[in-house]
């Protein structure tokens, strides 16, 4: 039973690691993403660089790479709990892990030579899971932000903080503390890190600004 857990875990690394941003502008622009505009391989860049579509296209399936991810991990660990109880086999454990493993892929991608997204749209498929209300709030708090700063960047850094806390207020009674503190507070650290040279800019007052 173990091993099924496990096995569930890697497939949500590789399907993390399908990095549509790559896929979806080589398809519309014969170009890599990773060379063009700020070089991020994620859904703003791409909507920067190949447009409208492309954008929408990507964050739409990144997204549901994360909602894939965690609803196998839902149910493979809900198969496994109802064979081997124990307190890491809750569905919602489940769900935790793969989503974690999900977006180590998406920003580490084993097919991409590990050089990925950022991890914002894949996080709004796997709280559409593991928390839908707290999505919902941040999505809302992400569309204010950016609309007010004019700052994508901000607005993901701001709503990635309020989903996770939102996301412990609101928690499944069915999901183990431990892990879903622990796999938030990683997915955020995760977030943060790749948003390094954002908040950099932002401090400094030299960050891009939509419109522009």
């Amino acid at each position: 039973m173990i091993f099924l857990g496990i096995a569930a875990i890697i497939a949500a690394y590789l399907l993390g690691s399908i990095n549509f941003a790559v896929i979806i502008t080589k398809a519309f622009t014969h170009s890599d993403i990773r060379n063009q505009g700020s070089g991020n391989a994620g859904a703003t860049n791409v909507l920067r660089v190949g447009g409208l579509l492309p954008g929408i296209l990507t964050f739409v399936l990144d997204a549901l790479k994360g909602f894939t991810a965690c609803m196998l991990g839902k149910i493979v660990f809900a198969y496994i709990a109802e064979n081997y109880t124990s307190w890491w086999s809750a569905a919602f454990a489940g769900a935790y892990f793969c989503a974690v493993a999900c977006m180590l892929g998406h920003i580490f991608p084993v097919f991409f030579g590990f050089k990925g997204g950022k991890g914002v749209a894949i996080c709004v498929g796997i709280f559409a899971v593991c928390c839908p209300i707290a999505v919902a709030i941040g999505l809302a708090l992400f569309l204010i932000v950016t609309l007010i700063s004019r700052y994508v960047s901000l607005g993901s850094l701001i709503a990635t903080v309020a989903v996770v806390v939102l996301a412990t207020i609101f928690r499944n009674q069915y999901t183990p503390p431990a892990v879903q503190i622990v796999c938030c507070a990683i997915m955020a650290f995760l977030i943060f890190y790749k948003h390094r040279s954002n908040i950099k800019r932002l401090i400094s007052g030299c960050e891009n600004k939509i419109g522009r």
